[in-house]
């Protein structure tokens, strides 16, 4: 997916930011029995902090749409990564990946040795995609009424 650009998130692009993150996540709700957390989010709150970063696909006309985000916020000694979405009709084509290594880019431009993150454990298809992609499990922790696995990603 080399024609998707990613860059920060402004205040303009928190409609677009729901609108991902609904759909990518709306799905899950009843698998899971309960709305993922990532769609409760202040979105315009971590817009405003600089947490959200957008990948954007040209659309005819020289257009461009926002087609999947990432929110990353750097911790003590590791980058969490909040949230990966991506607009179900972009889906498979690379834009979760491209996100995943802009994390690690970032990680590294702030001298993060890590990455972590976590998944609901109905997310069956994350459990797949992450130990792939080099994320190793941590732990498997039940939050309230979330099921969640940890995962984390040295970066060498």
């Amino acid at each position: 997916m080399t024609n998707a650009r990613i860059r920060p998130a402004v205040a303009a692009d928190v409609p677009a930011v729901e609108a991902v993150v609904d759909a990518a996540f709306r799905p899950y709700v009843a698998r899971i029995g309960v709305v993922p957390v990532p769609m409760e989010a202040d979105h315009a709150a971590n817009v405003a902090a600089g947490r959200v970063f957008v990948a954007e696909l040209p659309e005819d006309g020289g257009t461009a749409r926002v087609a999947g985000l990432v929110v990353l916020e750097p911790r003590a000694g590791h980058l969490y990564l909040d949230t990966v979405a991506v607009l179900p009709d972009a889906q498979g084509a690379g834009l979760g990946r491209l996100l995943l290594e802009f994390a690690e880019a970032r990680a590294r431009a702030l001298g993060l040795p890590e990455i972590r993150l976590f998944t609901n454990a109905m997310m069956r298809e994350n459990q797949k995609i992450y130990p792939w992609l080099g994320y190793e499990t941590v732990e498997r922790r039940v939050t309230g009424p979330y099921d969640r696995i940890h995962y984390r990603r040295r970066l060498g």
